[in-house]
């Protein structure tokens, strides 16, 4: 809204006092701590309501170890407060005229409703069955479709005519390989890829949340590697590059994603500031989820931060590298269908219980131990899927 306001009185003397609102570093940031901040200050009302409303419900998973047993009692739902920091983060710095900013708001939003319908049933019903898989695959899909054909899609060709015509770029990038050397374009099949992608990492982050801070700091640092990925594939910033131009080498200006051998993304400074908010409203909810956690993110929080990473690594054409971002949810989803499998076939567990990290608990390893071995992972996820830029 603040970009808003300051497009529609740019040319006016408070305009000129607002200038900084039009650099997308600002907005980045800006959008970030104004997150945070709101996160901090609703955080502790809102686990206060929460825990009046859930008094005496048991929000632990039955398939679960018996150490979960003594988490009876702590509040869950607390993703709303995610939820509402990303919103205010987003809607106050983001350039709402985006078709990205809404793709984005959306997959969020929607993916959070399924997941607070979810939460609700396990509440209302006393169990921690909740919303049928079957079911949670529809409403994902709906929402998924209306994103794509709702909002990323246009309905009129030039000639008059009606007609789809995709908005999103349907060639693949691959980590570490010039998009000049291999750049396969889908089709239209690239909305069933994106499905997967989004869907698939919708549940993962799904898995991933069942220890105090798990889910939420490599949720963290998927969105700080977005961030940089969308600044650096929306930018025009230009850079110096040598080039040879009749047989003479020279000094060239080159747009950074250019430079970098990667697919431009239109919007992509806009994305970032989602990915801003995403990192502002996870650090303010992980103040209140660190073990021992006071408050736990539900079904509201893990499947719409699944939602919204997943759309993020379609709409900034990441989404092979998004295995490599996303590699401790890619790991416990992975657990999940290897134990699956191996059980149905063979009559045996490959893990002591899936997804992995409650494999580590029967193990004997304690949850802090698991829970920041996972983040130092997860950094080293990011970290590799960084370095892939330069090599493509």
């Amino acid at each position: 809204m603040l970009f808003l306001l300051y497009e529609w009185i740019k040319d006016s003397e408070a305009g000129r006092i607002l200038n900084f609102l039009r650099y997308p570093t600002f907005r980045i940031i800006a959008a970030g701590v104004f997150a945070l901040v709101l996160g901090m200050l609703v955080g502790p009302k809102l686990i206060a309501r929460l825990r009046l409303k859930q008094h005496g419900q048991s929000n632990v998973r039955e398939d679960t170890p018996d150490t979960h047993q003594k988490k009876k009692g702590t509040p869950t739902m607390g993703g709303q407060l995610i939820l509402l920091c990303i919103a205010g983060g987003t809607l106050m710095f983001a350039d709402l005229k985006s078709r990205g900013v809404w793709v984005m708001l959306l997959l969020t939003f929607g993916y959070g409703f399924i997941g607070f319908l979810d939460d609700w049933l396990k509440l209302s019903k006393r169990n921690s069955k909740g919303l049928a898989g079957r079911k949670k695959m529809v409403l994902q899909t709906f929402f998924y479709l209306v994103a794509i054909f709702g909002l990323m899609c246009t309905w009129t060709q030039a000639d008059g005519s009606f007609g789809p015509t995709l908005l999103i770029n349907t060639k693949l990038t691959l980590p570490f390989i010039p998009t000049r050397w291999f750049n396969p374009d889908l089709g239209w099949f690239y909305v069933v890829f994106g499905w997967f992608v989004v869907v698939g990492t919708s549940n993962a982050v799904n898995l991933t949340d069942g220890l105090d801070g798990l889910a939420i700091v490599p949720t963290i640092v998927s969105a700080t590697t977005f961030a940089v990925l969308c600044y650096v594939a929306g930018t025009t910033l230009n850079i110096a590059d040598s080039a040879t131009v009749n047989g003479v080498s020279r000094v060239v200006a080159k747009p950074l994603y250019e430079y970098l051998g990667i697919l431009q993304v239109p919007g992509g400074a806009d994305l970032a500031v989602f990915c801003a908010s995403i990192v502002g409203a996870g650090i303010a909810f992980l103040w209140f989820n660190t073990y021992p956690a006071s408050v736990f993110m539900g079904d509201v929080g893990s499947l719409a931060l699944g939602g919204a990473l997943g759309g993020l690594a379609v709409l900034s054409k990441n989404e092979v590298v998004s295995a490599i971002i996303h590699g401790i949810f890619f790991a416990e989803i992975l657990s999940v269908m290897i134990q699956v499998v191996s059980f149905k076939t063979t009559g045996k567990r490959v893990f002591r219980m899936a997804p992995v990290h409650h494999h580590f608990e029967l193990k004997g390893m304690a949850e802090p131990k698991i829970i920041v071995r996972f983040w130092i992972v997860a950094i080293l996820c990011g970290g590799v899927a960084l370095l892939s830029l330069k090599l493509r």
